[in-house]
């Protein structure tokens, strides 16, 4: 190759070589220390934009399962005061058996129909009082829960119904005779089953959102396997890279001061 101090093509090859290692040294430096192959669009524009759909979609399935996860725990305090609106009921179960025995003064069914009626307005309590995130949890309006993957959308409608001891039908029953204490009975006795199957109705909701969080809980684990396939970065191969680039950038700027000093060479020329 003929000398020349024109131009330095060597010291330019080596400068450009140079130049295509500190990048690529910097994009493994990058991805090493974010843990992610795609730092930016130049990374993989298609790739990121399959990621950020897929995180997207992550995001609006979490929400969705905590969504149905505050419609279980609604239901569940909804279960609860039916439980004890059970207890009460078999309390009043009692409190008319006694009543209705002949051996029972008047006297006596006064002072077991005003527990009845204590009962009575603790139902009816427990339906005005009982609440979720201050909201009523005994209620004829159907709640919505909404469920969303960030790209289709769907909800479950739930309705736990209204409570009281009218809606029950022991509103207007009393103890103050026998035959009013029978009656009661069979009423109460009506009230359980009815308050059964409400409890039946909100178990068969519970088990339902309950099977929607755990869909959704593998759909979360699948996507984010899918979005970390594509965004992650493969740490053992990033570190071979390290070790490569680190290795060609000092044998670049080897080569550049050997390019740079090989013109000087012309000076002899001189001598």
């Amino acid at each position: 190759m003929a000398l020349s101090i024109l131009n330095n093509i060597p010291s330019l090859v080596a400068r450009n070589d140079l130049e295509v290692t500190n990048q690529s040294l910097q994009r493994t430096l990058f991805r090493l220390a974010s843990g992610s192959r795609i730092n930016s669009g130049a990374d993989d524009a298609a790739g990121l934009a399959i990621a950020d759909g897929l995180h997207a979609n992550v995001t609006a399935l979490q929400q969705s399962a905590r969504n149905a996860s505050d419609g279980i725990g609604a239901l569940q305090v909804a279960d609860g005061a039916l439980s004890q609106v059970t207890s009460l009921l078999n309390r009043a179960v009692t409190l008319a058996t006694e009543a209705a025995t002949g051996t029972v003064s008047n006297s006596q069914r006064a002072a077991l129909d005003a527990e009845f009626t204590a009962i009575k307005a603790q139902i009816d309590q427990i339906g005005q009082n009982t609440t979720f995130n201050s909201t009523s949890v005994f209620t004829a309006t159907t709640t919505t829960i909404f469920l969303s993957d960030a790209v289709s959308n769907g909800s479950i409608g739930v309705t736990v119904g209204t409570l009281s001891s009218s809606g029950l039908g022991i509103s207007s029953d009393n103890l103050q005779t026998q035959t009013s204490a029978q009656q009661a009975l069979t009423d109460i006795n009506n009230a359980i089953a009815q308050v059964a199957g409400m409890r039946g109705t909100i178990g068969a909701s519970i088990n339902r959102l309950q099977a929607v969080v755990n869909i959704i809980n593998d759909q979360v684990q699948n996507l984010t396997a899918a979005e970390d396939g594509i965004r992650g970065a493969d740490i053992a191969e990033e570190v071979s890279n390290l070790s490569k680039y680190t290795i060609l950038n000092q044998t670049g700027i080897a080569a550049l001061a050997q390019a740079n000093a090989a013109q000087q060479l012309v000076l002899r020329l001189l001598q």
